[in-house]
């Protein structure tokens, strides 16, 4: 498959990607273009779960909030345990990429399937290093696809807001 064009940003907090999300909804960007990835859920003190029913992906916990509200606006959404990383969610085109990574391509461990779905989808490869680090340290990572006009728009978008510190 070929490459496509593909933006990076790595947000620090669940609420900063969220609000990124948003304000790109609100622009009218076509969210079947974005994808989100970030740590699934924290060891705590209370139970964690992430189940499905009719078609809907349902979670509970300390990110059960934040990753139901994503999974409402981004499609294709999934957890994954990738050695070195840990649990992660993810939503959008990104998830097709890391399956096909897992099932297609002799890895070893985790972080080179996540490595390789980050490539595959047009994350330079060497940023790939940078963005599996920023996910070990819990941040988040919004990537946006799309044509040369579309990656303008989203990134002007994203550029204006002075609540996101890209």
């Amino acid at each position: 498959m070929d490459k496509v064009n593909a933006l990076s940003y790595i947000f620090n907090t669940h609420l900063e990607a969220e609000e990124a999300i948003h304000l790109l909804s609100r622009a009218g960007f076509d969210l079947k273009k974005l994808s989100l990835v970030g740590k699934g859920s924290h060891s705590e003190e209370y139970p964690v779960g992430f189940y499905t029913t009719e078609d809907r992906i349902k979670s509970w916990g300390g990110a059960g909030a934040f990753w139901g509200g994503i999974w409402g606006l981004l499609f294709a959404p999934a957890i994954f345990f990738l050695p070195g990383v840990g649990l992660l969610a993810f939503a959008g085109p990104l998830t097709a990429m890391l399956v096909g990574a897992l099932e297609g391509a002799v890895v070893v461990g985790g972080v080179s399937a996540l490595g390789a779905a980050l490539a595959q989808i047009g994350v330079p490869e060497d940023q790939v290093i940078k963005y599996e680090t920023a996910l070990k340290v819990d941040k988040f990572i919004l990537v946006v696809q799309g044509s040369d006009e579309e990656q303008r728009q989203a990134r002007s978008v994203l550029e204006q807001s002075a609540t996101l510190s890209l």
